[in-house]
């Protein structure tokens, strides 16, 4: 283990010789990954495989049949889920940054981006074959998106990295199931499709969690403080695109996700790591706990703002569904 310490570079001395320190916990919690996890491929959920295209086409008719029927906010929230998924280069690039290319956090970055891989192309074989959107519009802002990177302020702090992707993979697991469930009573295929997703993001959301509660144990004071830095204000990774506002207040309205979904997921997170109950701390973390106690409060009072701000309709339109003008 002692040689893998030079390839930790980002963070401070003792915050890389705990990201060291972990690293058997990490290769514990991997294998645990590889022992619950159920592997899928997206051709198993829409076959395009080059024989029996008669059968193949025939169930693609029904798809497309039963996708006509999808309302418009369930396509945005389609749209955003699946932009969201196709950011995976940003996170692969941050994770191999902050943790390091030759380590058990490697190893684990690698598979997980291997699994996270598939998300994309299933949502995306998916919105393709069914034909719900201007998928002309939709690529362009994919590719807008990956162009304008996304690179967090997290100061090179390790622990900012592991404290945020525990709050996003429970963020995309509950907006994918959530789109799943609305999107059932409509078009069962991609239901099926978003709960494989979701179920990967439950087992990924378990592993960070369970990082970051390595971190909270070792360097509980530091740890409260990164927690402190991106718990108040989960920036998704999307946020940059135009139009990303626009179809998060859709979604929000169409009350598939918002922050009263956020809310939950902090009181989760604060419940699960028993940061109100931590002792022993120092001055200034027992400051960083009663803050972040404080959040789950706060995100409360703002989304009691937001829906106030929403009182009657609002119109919205976007090109990748032609500019139809959706009113919610």
């Amino acid at each position: 283990m002692g040689s893998a310490a030079p390839r930790h570079t980002f963070g401070t001395p003792d915050q890389i010789a705990v990201m060291v320190d972990l690293q058997a916990f990490v290769e514990r919690q991997t294998a645990e990954h590889l022992e619950r996890r159920k592997l899928w491929f997206p051709n198993e959920l829409l076959s395009a495989d080059a024989h029996d295209i008669e059968a193949a086409d025939a169930d693609l008719a029904e798809v497309r049949e039963a996708a006509r029927g999808l309302p418009d906010t369930i396509r945005v929230a389609l749209a955003l889920n699946l932009l969201t998924e196709e950011g995976l280069p940003h996170f692969h690039r941050l994770i191999a940054t902050h943790l390091g290319n030759e380590s058990p956090w490697s190893t684990w970055n690698n598979m997980w981006t291997a699994e996270e891989d598939r998300h994309g192309c299933a949502m995306r074989d998916y919105c393709r074959d069914a034909r719900i959107f201007n998928m002309g519009a939709l690529e362009k802002m994919q590719y807008h998106y990956i162009e304008a990177g996304f690179n967090p302020d997290w100061q090179q702090d390790p622990y900012r990295l592991l404290a945020y992707t525990s709050m996003q993979e429970k963020a995309t697991q509950v907006a994918h199931a959530n789109t799943g469930r609305t999107c059932g009573k409509y078009e069962p295929r991609i239901q099926r499709i978003l709960a494989h997703i979701a179920g990967d993001e439950s087992r990924h959301y378990a592993f960070y969690r369970a990082c970051f509660g390595g971190i909270l144990e070792r360097d509980p004071n530091n740890a409260l403080y990164s927690l402190l830095k991106v718990m108040p204000a989960l920036a998704m990774p999307g946020h940059n695109m135009p139009g990303y506002d626009h179809m998060s207040d859709v979604v929000r309205r169409a009350e598939i996700y918002g922050p009263r979904n956020y809310q939950a997921i902090v009181e989760e997170l604060l419940e699960h790591w028993q940061i109100g109950a931590m002792t022993g701390l120092s001055a200034s973390g027992c400051e960083y706990q009663d803050k972040l106690m404080k959040i789950p409060a706060r995100l409360a009072r703002m989304a009691d703002y937001l829906d106030g701000k929403a009182v009657g309709s609002r119109d919205f339109s976007f090109d990748f569904i032609y500019n139809r003008v959706i009113t919610i």
